[in-house]
């Protein structure tokens, strides 16, 4: 039978116990890290927003992230099918859609709901503007700013705000 005997110090002890610590605390660290990022690429199409959109409220409180004041009712809300392949109006609306980060070719055959507001604070035009935010399951998936009639404009919703 063998015994094997060690003898260590207070101060060797106490510094393996801090060592491990250590250990245990950065590998914490670096799994509350990972989680994180996992997190933000799992929800990369909602960096636009964490408001929901599926209160008045949200929606409103969207618009003012993006630089919009309006109204605190809708002018215009209606549900419809978004055809499956796209068609054209759909297609050129697209095109305005795609360098706001929405794509609805990510939505074919899905219902969307379409919120109409009155703008209230667009630049040299008091009157008028209006924008359409368009979602599915209280997300935004399409937006644009325009005003109807002869002097008629339609822009993207998602724009640069300037002070």
């Amino acid at each position: 039978m063998m015994i094997w005997t060690a003898k260590f110090s207070k101060i060797r002890i106490c510094a393996a116990v801090a060592l491990a610590a250590g250990i245990a605390l950065a590998a914490f660290l670096a799994i509350s890290a990972l989680r994180g990022e996992n997190l933000n690429l799992n929800h990369s199409n909602q960096d636009k927003t964490r408001i929901r959109l599926d209160t008045e409220e949200g929606r409103i409180a969207y618009l003012a992230e993006l630089g919009w004041e309006v109204s605190p009712d809708p002018v215009e809300s209606f549900r419809f099918l978004l055809p499956e392949p796209l068609t054209e109006p759909y297609l050129s609306y697209n095109a305005l859609q795609l360098p706001q980060g929405f794509d609805l070719n990510q939505h074919t055959g899905q219902q969307i709901t379409r919120y109409t507001y009155k703008i209230l604070n667009y630049p040299n035009r008091p009157d008028g503007v209006q924008a359409n935010l368009y979602i599915i399951d209280a997300d935004p998936v399409a937006g644009d700013i325009f005003c109807p009639g002869a002097n008629g404009f339609q822009e993207p919703l998602i724009r640069e705000i300037q002070n």
